[in-house]
C-alpha cells in the first residue's frame, strides 16, 4: 500500500473544521500468539464546525467495514492510508473495523519471538504517524482526545497501555482475556500505546505513585540486578520534574517497559518503552549506567514536554526532544549521582551536533515541515543536542531562576494544549523581562555554527552565513603555567552581543574559551593555548575543563585544523591521570576514536598501541578496570595486552570480554570457528547470535563481511538497540577499505528499500554508513544521493551528514 504523507496545510484546515472528542478502540491482539493478525475496532466521536463538509481519516490497515452516523461506508474508497468521510454532521460517531498482518516489520507494531524460550512479545510504537497503520484515527499532534481501549489478548499474558486497567476480566473461549482501560487525559495519537506478552512485571509504590518494571522472561536476572537504580532514578526524576516544572506528573501510575527489538525509547504518557539492550547482559559500566539514566530522565520529561504540552505541527519537534534532552541532563545533574554528565555530553556526544550543523545537512533547529515524513528527517543531531545545548545557553543567557519561571508559566497556561515556539519565548521573554525575539530568531530559525576566536584580548565570533553572528553568553577561564603544571588565575564571564569584544583578562599562559561549556559554538584557540591545552590536559582542575579540550579537538578536527595524531595524543595523556568515571570511558571512546577511525593508516598502528598501553595501565584501578579492559580488548596488539586480558577473561563472570577478544583477533586474521561457537552455545543472552556476527564483521573476509550485511539487510535479524551501531562500526574497519568499497557502494542502493519503522531504519542508516572507509569515488556518489528524493528524507539528511565527515577524515589524514 501506498502512504500518503499528511501536510502541513491539510492538518491545518482539518483541525480548523473538526474536533475530536474520543476514541474508543477495541484492539484484538489474540491471534498474535500463533500468528501476525493484529485486528482494532477504532469508534471516533468528533464535532465538524461546518456539518456538510468533507474530510479523511488516516486508516493504513485493511478496512473490514466502516459507518459514519450508522451509514455504511463504501470501503473500497480507502486508498492511501486514507478513507473519506463525506457529508459530516455537526455531532459525529465514526467506527471502523481494520486489520493487518503486518506485524514484524516495526512499522507501529512489532511482534517478536525470544529464541531461547519461544515467548511471543508485542510492543506498540506510534510516532510520527504509525497509528493509522493499527486503528482509524486523525493522526496528528494538535487532534489530541481521550482514548479508552479494551484489549483482548491470550490469557497468558500481560497487556499494559496508558494507565492502570479498570478491569482484567473475562475469558471469552480459546484462552482470550479481556482488558479494560480507563479514559486517557487528552492525548495525541502518537503518544497512546498497547503492549502484550508474558512479560515479568515487577511494581512497587513510591512517594505517590505505582511504579511497574516490565521485561520478558529471559531478561528477568539483568531487571532483578539493576531494579533498585532504576526505581531511585524514577523517583528522583519524578520529584524534581514535578518540583521544576510546578506541575506533578498527574497520575498515579507511572510503567516502564523494556522490550525486544526496539531501536531507542517512546515516551507513551505513563508507560515508556525502551529497548531491552538497556537491561545489559553483564554488570553495566558507569557510561553504561549513564546512559541508560539519561534515557529514563528523557523519557520521563516527555511526560511534560511532549505529551501534557504537545507541539501544534512538527516543524516544532524540536520543543519535545530538545527539551528532554536538555532536561535530562539538568535534572541527572541535580538530582542524580551523575553530577558529571554534562562533561561527558561535552567530550562525547555534544561532537554529533557540531558534525551536523558545520556541513551541508545543517538546517535550523526550528525548521519548515510540509508534510510528516519530513518531519522523521529533523529526529536527528540538531534537533536534539544542538537544541539541547541552545537551551543551556538560554538558561546561562536569561539566567537559571527566570528559566524554571518561565517554565512553570508555560505549563501553567497550555497543559493538555498544542503550543508553537512563541508561546515557549513569550514565557521566558516575561520571566527574564526582557524581549527575545531577536535570540529566537538568531539561534533557532539560523543554520550553522558560530566560531569564536581569543586574539590579543578581543573575543571574535564568525558566523557561518552573512548575517551577525549570534549572540554569546560564555566563560573565558584564563591558566598560568608555574612549576611544569597550571594554576588557575580566573574566570571571566563575557556576552558577546556584537561580532567582537575587547575582555579584560587576568594574566595566564593559557586561556579556555567556553569554559563551563555554555554556549554551542566551534572554538579556534591561539596558538600557544593550543598547545598548552593539549600538552596540560590532565592539570586542568575539573572535568568540565578536560573535556573542553578533547571537544576543542573534535571542533578543529571538522575545521580541518588539526592532525588525528594530536588529538590522538591528548586523549592518552589524559587517560594518564584521569580519575572521573564520567571522562574515562569518554576519553577511551573518543581516544579509539581518533587513533583508529580518523588515522591515516601508517600511523594508525602505533597511535592504537599508545592508547592500548594508557588502557592496560588504567586497568590496574578497581574504579575503571572494567571500561579499561573493554578499550584494551578493542586495541589489543602486544603479548603484554592479550596476557592481561587472556587472564581477565579466564576469571570473568561472563563471556562479554571474551567475545571483545575474539573480534579483536578476528580482525587481526586469529578467527577460531570452534572458540565462536563454544562462546554462542555457553552464552544464555537471547540476543547472543548478535555476538557472534560483530566477530564475523570484524574479518578481513569477503563470506564473513557479506554473512553480516544479509543479515541487515535482507534477513532484518539484528536486533535493533545501541549495539546495532557498534555492529556497524565493526564491519566498517578502516584498514580492510579495500575489501568494503564494493559494500559502501551497496549501501547507497540498500537505503532505497529499507523496512521496518522509524526508530530502527535510522538505526540501521547510521549503522551502516561507511564512515572511515569510504574514499572520493564514494563521497561522490553519496554526494549525488543526498539530492536523490526517492530516498527518505531523514536518509538524504543522514547521508549528508555522514559524507560531510567522511570527508573531513580524509582531510584529516593528509596532515
Amino acid at each position: 500500500m501506498t502512504l500518503l504523507s499528511l501536510t502541513r496545510d491539510e492538518a491545518a484546515h482539518r483541525s480548523a473544521l473538526i474536533t475530536v472528542e474520543r476514541y474508543d478502540i477495541l484492539a484484538d491482539m489474540s491471534a498474535l500468539l500463533e500468528g501476525e493478525r493484529f485486528a482494532s475496532t477504532s469508534t471516533v466521536t468528533f464535532a465538524c464546525s461546518t456539518p456538510g463538509s468533507s474530510t479523511f481519516v488516516d486508516i493504513a490497515a485493511d478496512v473490514l467495514s466502516a459507518t459514519l452516523n450508522g451509514v455504511d461506508l463504501d470501503v473500497s474508497t480507502a486508498a492511501d492510508g486514507r478513507l473519506p468521510l463525506p457529508d459530516l454532521a455537526e455531532r459525529n460517531v465514526l467506527v471502523v473495523e481494520a486489520e493487518t498482518t503486518n506485524t514484524a516489520a516495526g512499522e507501529g507494531i512489532l511482534r517478536t519471538v525470544d529464541p531461547t524460550d519461544k515467548l511471543v512479545y508485542v510492543w506498540t510504537s506510534l510516532e510520527t504517524d504509525e497509528a493509522r497503520r493499527l486503528w482509524a484515527c486523525f493522526d496528528q499532534p494538535d487532534l489530541k482526545a481521550p482514548h479508552r481501549f479494551t484489549v483482548l489478548a491470550p490469557a497468558s499474558w500481560k497487556v499494559t497501555s496508558n494507565s492502570a486497567p479498570d478491569s482484567v476480566g473475562e475469558e471469552l473461549g480459546a484462552g482470550v482475556r479481556v482488558w479494560r482501560f480507563p479514559d486517557t487525559p487528552p492525548l495525541s495519537t502518537y503518544v497512546v500505546v498497547v503492549n502484550a506478552g508474558p512479560f515479568h512485571e515487577v511494581r512497587q509504590q513510591h512517594d505517590g505513585y505505582d511504579l511497574g518494571f516490565y521485561c520478558r522472561q529471559s531478561l528477568v536476572p539483568h531487571l532483578e540486578r539493576d531494579l533498585d537504580e532504576l526505581v531511585t532514578l524514577t523517583r528522583q526524576g519524578l520529584a524534581f520534574f514535578g518540583e521544576k516544572f510546578g506541575v506533578p506528573f498527574p497520575q498515579e501510575r507511572y510503567d516502564q517497559v523494556f522490550v525486544p527489538n526496539l531501536g531507542g525509547a517512546m515516551e507513551n504518557w505513563g508507560c515508556v518503552t525502551y529497548g531491552d539492550g538497556q537491561l545489559f547482559r553483564t554488570p553495566p559500566t558507569h557510561q553504561q549506567r549513564q546512559v541508560r539514566a539519561e534515557f529514563v530522565f528523557h523519557e520521563m520529561a516527555h511526560m511534560w514536554f511532549g505529551d501534557l504540552v504537545t507541539m501544534r505541527w512538527w516543524d516544532d519537534l524540536w520543543l519535545n526532544e530538545a527539551f528532554a534532552s536538555w532536561a535530562a541532563n539538568w535534572g541527572l545533574a541535580n538530582a542524580s549521582e551523575f553530577t558529571e554528565i554534562w562533561s561527558s555530553f561535552l567530550a562525547l556526544f555534544k561532537r554529533t551536533a557540531y558534525e551536523m550543523d558545520m556541513g551541508p545537512a545543517a538546517h535550523p533547529i526550528r525548521g519548515e515541515v510540509h508534510d510528516v515524513s519530513q518531519a522523521m528527517a529533523n529526529f536527528d543531531a540538531i534537533t536534539y543536542v544542538k537544541g539541547q545545548s541552545v537551551l543551556h545557553q538560554l538558561a546561562a543567557f536569561i539566567g537559571e531562576d527566570a528559566f524554571v519561571s518561565g517554565l512553570q508559566t508555560y505549563f501553567a497556561r497550555h497543559s493538555w494544549g498544542n503550543t508553537v515556539l512563541s508561546d515557549l519565548m513569550t514565557a521566558f521573554g516575561e520571566a527574564a523581562g526582557r524581549d527575545l525575539g531577536d535570540w529566537t530568531r538568531a539561534w533557532l530559525d539560523r543554520a550553522g555554527t558560530d566560531v569564536l576566536t581569543l586574539e590579543d584580548g578581543v573575543l571574535l565570533a564568525t558566523s557561518p552565513d552573512a548575517e551577525p553572528p549570534r549572540p554569546h553568553r560564555v566563560d573565558i577561564a584564563s591558566y598560568a603555567v608555574v612549576d611544569g603544571g597550571l594554576e588557575a588565575t580566573g574566570t571571566t564571564p563575557v556576552v558577546l552581543s556584537t561580532p567582537e569584544a575587547p575582555v579584560d583578562l587576568p594574566r595566564g599562559d593559557l586561556r579556555l574559551v567556553n569554559a563551563g561549556d555554555l554556549t554551542f559554538a566551534a572554538v579556534r584557540p591561539d596558538a600557544q593555548s593550543r598547545r598548552l591545552m593539549f600538552e596540560h590536559i590532565a592539570d586542568l582542575p575539573d572535568p568540565l575543563s578536560r573535556a573542553l579540550v578533547v571537544g576543542t579537538a573534535s571542533q578543529l578536527l571538522l575545521l580541518g585544523e588539526l592532525a588525528p595524531r594530536v588529538a590522538a595524543g591528548a586523549v592518552t595523556r589524559g587517560l594518564a591521570s584521569e580519575t572521573s568515571p564520567a571522562l574515562v570511558e569518554a576519553f577511551l571512546a573518543m581516544g579509539m576514536q581518533f587513533a583508529d577511525r580518523w588515522a591515516p593508516q601508517d600511523e594508525a598502528p602505533a597511535l592504537q598501541r599508545a592508547f592500548a598501553d594508557a588502557a592496560l595501565a588504567l586497568a590496574d584501578t578497581d574504579l575503571h578496570r572494567q571500561p579499561a579492559l573493554r578499550a584494551l580488548a578493542g586495541s589489543a596488539s602486544t603479548d603484554a595486552h592479550w596476557r592481561v586480558l587472556d587472564e581477565a577473561a579466564a576469571s570473568a563472570d561472563d563471556n562479554d570480554l571474551a567475545w571483545r577478544i575474539a573480534t579483536r583477533r578476528a580482525q587481526l586474521g586469529d578467527y577460531d570457528a570452534d572458540a565462536v561457537q563454544r562462546l554462542l552455545d555457553s552464552d544464555p543472552d537471547p540476543d547472543a547470535h548478535t555476538r557472534r556476527l560483530a566477530v564475523l564483521a570484524a574479518r578481513p573476509d569477503l563470506e564473513s563481511k557479506q554473512e553480516v550485511w544479509d543479515a541487515f539487510f535482507v534477513d532484518y535479524s539484528i536486533p535493533a538497540s545501541r549495539e546495532t551501531l557498534v555492529l556497524g562500526a565493526t564491519f566498517w574497519r578502516p584498514g580492510q577499505s579495500e575489501l568494503l568499497a564494493p559494500f559502501a557502494m551497496r549501501y547507497l542502493e540498500e537505503l532505497r528499500s529499507l523496512k521496518g519503522g522509524l526508530l530502527n531504519q535510522g538505526l540501521v542508516i547510521r549503522a551502516m554508513y561507511p564512515l572511515g572507509v569510504g574514499d572520493e569515488h564514494f563521497l561522490v556518489a553519496a554526494e549525488k544521493a543526498s539530492h536523490d528524493e526517492s530516498l527518505s528524507a531523514y536518509a538524504r539528511n543522514q547521508l549528508a551528514s555522514n559524507s560531510y565527515v567522511q570527508a573531513r577524515i580524509l582531510e584529516a589524514r593528509r596532515l
